[in-house]
């Protein structure tokens, strides 16, 4: 049983991010390359440990080395990426970017032969069969166990405010679902996700983890698939909240939001700081807002009693932790408005041809 210990909690600020990805033929249509990408030669150079299996074969994982230096981020994006679109063009795929693919309808796509994958479809059934999602991953180091947990709490407000702000999923098996986000609702059907209740330690968590595992209801502990939870191996707080992304400097704006997030509750921590309690239904009421409306999200505030504009939220979090990108990400158009603009305007061919990953 693998599971996780207090020892893996030693950097402080480090950043990994783990981008999901559709591998795409000519025509932008999401289709079976996976086996040909992972196994069917060596990684390339410049990822030595190659890329990753997800649920279906038209799905894949790339992540960064991990930075202890958060400004090189965008060189370690561009290289992971290019990377990626290279040895998919090696065999004649390209590679596409949203929390959706439009054009990636479940019943028509295959899913891998991977053992834990198909252990996951036979317990989970339907809600797993049909679980065509991308999502971007955030891992930021943190140096103390009981300290991770505690951030880890605090940033389960936070995980809707990037859900909207990466909003990048309108249409799902073809269709418009009238969401900004129908990943996050699509993915929310699995069991283990969405935002997790508060735990008070390190101690609770694990016997959290532990139990699952000991009572069969998850095979290892990367099936607690919740939008935020300490990672017990890799020694971060992870956030699972946004969409995928097309653009890498909306990734890096997300990335550099949730590292500026974990560093700063860090901090808080030391000083003895009292955290404030939301009703985990409140949580829970914000994130639908930021699946419903994306950009247009109000979210119910920390304390309970108002509701306050993602405009304003991103101002008042970017002159207080001294961060700029989701500045940017907010006043520029959403994945999802975006989407839905360029399906109007000149159809499904250009949507896909508009999704995939530049070289």
């Amino acid at each position: 049983m693998e599971l996780g210990s207090r020892d893996a909690f030693s950097r402080m600020g480090t950043l990994g991010i783990e981008e999901e990805f559709y591998i795409v033929d000519a025509e932008g249509r999401p289709t079976s390359g996976t086996d040909d990408l992972v196994y069917g030669r060596d990684p390339p150079a410049a990822v030595p440990e190659g890329f990753d299996h997800e649920l279906f074969e038209c799905t894949i994982e790339a992540q960064t080395e991990t930075m202890a230096d958060p400004a090189d981020a965008a060189d370690a994006l561009a290289t992971v990426r290019e990377a990626l679109v290279d040895h998919a063009a090696a065999d004649g795929y390209r590679i596409a970017a949203a929390g959706l693919h439009p054009a990636a309808k479940w019943r028509e796509l295959d899913h891998v032969k991977k053992p834990r994958y198909q252990a996951q479809l036979d317990r989970i059934q339907y809600p797993q069969h049909r679980n065509t999602t991308a999502g971007l991953h955030v891992h930021v180091g943190v140096d103390d166990a009981d300290k991770a947990v505690w951030v880890a709490n605090r940033l389960r407000w936070h995980c809707p405010v990037l859900l909207a702000l990466s909003a990048n999923s309108p249409f799902w098996n073809g269709f418009d679902t009238g969401l900004a986000s129908a990943r996050a609702k699509v993915f929310e059907n699995l069991p283990n996700t969405g935002i997790p209740s508060a735990f008070d330690d390190f101690d609770a968590f694990r016997r959290y983890e532990r139990r699952m595992v000991e009572t069969d209801s998850i095979a290892d502990r990367g099936e607690l698939w919740f939008d935020v939870r300490p990672h017990t191996g890799h020694g971060t707080v992870e956030v699972r909240a946004p969409d995928a992304q097309r653009d890498p400097e909306v990734t890096l704006a997300l990335a550099e939001y949730v590292r500026a997030l974990v560093v700063d509750y860090a901090e808080r921590y030391e000083d003895g700081e009292s955290p404030p309690s939301l009703r985990r239904e409140l949580l829970d009421e914000n994130k639908w807002r930021a699946i419903r409306h994306g950009h247009d999200a109000a979210f119910v505030d920390r304390d309970g009693e108002g509701t306050t504009p993602l405009g304003e939220v991103v101002d008042a979090e970017c002159d207080r932790l001294g961060i700029d990108g989701i500045r940017e990400v907010y006043e520029a158009e959403s994945g999802a408005a975006r989407q839905r603009r360029i399906r109007e305007e000149s159809g499904a061919d250009a949507l896909r041809a508009d999704l995939v990953v530049a070289p």
